[in-house]
């Protein structure tokens, strides 16, 4: 086991992604009795510690569940700060004399990627990068140069046993869940392969819009803000072979080899969408023709999975929020019953959130004499009480350097090879309207397969 971190330091303490997520994790992992380090915040704020006190308090308030007095008194009393340019060497001066005598620090990069080779520079050049680990927020890069580059930067002043490269899913417990189903029961594993299944489908479905993050989606898009990173992570977990055994490089061997496997998207494999009213909010280009909305089509070319899709669905200004995953059986080989209605084929429903549920279709026989079916969904729904949340259980485990759910550099850069061919305007953005499933050209690249599952009585809207 490797030696546990003894100091927290995270660069962005004062803005958007410490104040919903790493104070309420923080104020968790006391109360779990997992945080009993220094805690450094980093910033250009102009603040002072009781400012930055001030902001945690705030946090917790609004997205930790409320103050837990006695948690909060003992993270203030863990609790430093040092407010400084990132680009200016005296802030790392200042965090070198913060950090203590900490030899095993943990570096939290909560800030845009265009400063993770700044900060990465400034640690090594004070010496705050000796014995440390390194986590860095997605996206890891906007394409496949940019992520070899940034690769090849943080390998200067880290190893690669150092870097940290956190995707929030990988924490989510139902998604852990998948892993743990697929390879300890014998239920599943004799049908999961194209033997036995017709296709695919993965919906991330928001019913918000950008939230006056418009700047920031003018960047990034939804394919490369969920599905280079999110929706990948998904498929590979879905189809990845067993691991050798329950360590991190076996995990995550095996989820890089997956990737490897799988074809880059090409124009035909693509729909891209835009909500209407979306180049009216603030910080967006009046012309944009970035998508709010995209579906692809995934080929494996593998054993197990070749001539199987799967069909990953990603948008804002949905029906419904919601991440939902089904998998769909053929039909069965001949029609025995002369049923007028042989129904829907038999699937499993995976939903991720908001509540958690794995459901199994199937017929079964209408009473009466004629030997008629309908289709029947068995459902088993899970309410997480004081379930861990993906922020603080990841946490945890940098700070272990357990790494299993963290991206590695090969499974970055093998996920940008797959979407590299369709960045940019390379596939036209269609618009569609608020409340809707996107344009319907995402129901034409479906077509071969049927309806996306939204269009069936037991599928996201239910």
């Amino acid at each position: 086991m490797a030696d546990r971190s003894d100091s927290l330091v995270f660069f962005g303490a004062t803005g958007d992604l410490a104040y919903k997520k790493i104070f309420p994790s923080l104020q968790s992992m006391i109360l779990h009795g997992n945080l009993d380090m220094p805690v450094i915040g980093v910033a250009k704020a102009g603040w002072n510690l009781d400012k930055l006190k001030d902001r945690a308090k705030a946090s917790l308030a609004e997205y930790g569940g409320g103050v837990n007095e006695e948690a909060f008194t003992k993270l203030c009393s863990r609790l430093r700060y040092v407010d400084g340019d990132y680009r200016d060497s005296s802030t790392y001066t200042q965090l070198r004399k913060e950090m203590g005598g900490a030899k095993r620090p943990i570096h939290y990069l909560a800030i845009p990627p265009s400063m993770f080779a700044t900060v990465a520079e400034g640690l090594a050049s004070s010496g705050c990068n000796q014995g440390a680990r390194i986590i860095l927020e997605k996206p890891f890069g906007r394409d496949l140069a940019s992520a070899k580059e940034l690769n090849a930067t943080l390998h200067r002043f880290f190893d690669e046993c150092a870097i940290f490269r956190i995707d929030h899913y990988l924490g989510k417990e139902p998604v852990q869940n998948i892993i743990y189903s697929r390879f300890a029961n014998t239920l599943w594993e004799p049908t999961w392969n194209r033997n036995y299944m017709d296709h695919v489908e993965i919906t991330m479905a928001e019913s918000f819009g950008v939230e006056g993050r418009g700047k920031f989606y003018e960047e990034a898009g939804a394919i490369r803000d969920v599905i280079q990173n999110h929706m990948l992570q998904l498929v590979s977990i879905l189809s990845m072979e067993p691991p050798s055994g329950y360590n991190s490089e076996a995990m995550r061997d095996e989820r890089a080899k997956i990737l490897r496997m799988i074809r880059p998207l090409s124009p035909e494999d693509v729909v891209r969408g835009q909500f209407r009213g979306y180049r009216q909010e603030a910080g967006v280009d009046p012309n944009s023709t970035v998508e709010t909305f995209a579906v692809t089509r995934f080929w494996i070319d593998s054993w197990r999975w070749s001539g199987v899709p799967f069909y990953v669905r990603v948008g804002k200004k949905m029906p419904v929020t919601c991440t939902e995953i089904r998998l769909e059986y053929k039909h069965p080989p001949q029609v025995v019953y002369p049923d007028p209605n042989p129904g829907e084929p038999n699937y499993v429903r995976i939903r991720l959130s908001p509540e958690v549920i794995v459901a199994v279709g199937s017929r079964r026989k209408l009473p009466g004499e004629p030997m008629v079916g309908t289709n029947n969904e068995m459902i088993a729904q899970y309410h997480p009480k004081n379930e861990m949340e993906p922020y603080e259980r990841l946490l945890m485990d940098a700070m272990k350097g357990e790494s299993t759910y963290f991206a590695r550099q090969d499974g970055v850069e093998e996920a940008w090879r797959i979407i590299d061919p369709i960045l940019g305007n390379v596939v036209p953005v269609h618009i569609y309207e608020p409340g809707t499933w996107g344009p319907p050209q995402a129901d034409e690249l479906i077509a071969p397969h049927g309806n996306w599952s939204d269009t069936r009585e037991e599928g996201i809207q239910t």
